[in-house]
């Protein structure tokens, strides 16, 4: 059975989509961007404080569905100037304690509320 993850202390999802389902072991999140909880406003201007926000979100709905960054096993960056990557890299890097995750990096002209950063997730539930 499919369950959907829904918590409120990761942004509300604003268009018709979940922040995660769980079918069987595997919990796949939608895109997060950088906004606040409570607010729904964007965090930052700055890659780096704009990717923390982002990974802060992403491990609130993993950890909202029984899972943890930890168990991540496939992440989608979506970034808005490649050029910003290395420094998106650094904050992304530091929130994974064990093995990185797979993942895959791609520039796109524009995400929602002209963030600077999306990301996605695939992880695991023991």
């Amino acid at each position: 059975m499919r369950k959907i993850v829904a918590t409120e202390k990761a942004p509300k999802a604003i268009g018709p989509y979940a922040q995660a389902n769980i079918l069987g072991n595997l919990m796949i999140t939608s895109g997060q961007i950088p906004l606040d909880a409570v607010t729904g406003e964007v965090v930052g201007s700055e890659i780096e404080a704009q990717t923390k926000k982002v990974m802060e979100n992403l491990k609130a709905v993993l950890e909202e569905g029984g899972s943890s960054l930890d168990k991540v096993i496939k992440t989608t960056c979506f970034i808005k100037n490649m050029e910003d990557f290395p420094k998106m890299n650094q904050v992304y890097g530091s929130f994974f304690t064990g093995d990185f995750p797979s993942r895959s990096a791609v520039e796109v002209a524009r995400l929602p509320k002209d963030v600077l950063i999306e990301i996605e997730a695939i992880a695991y539930i023991d």
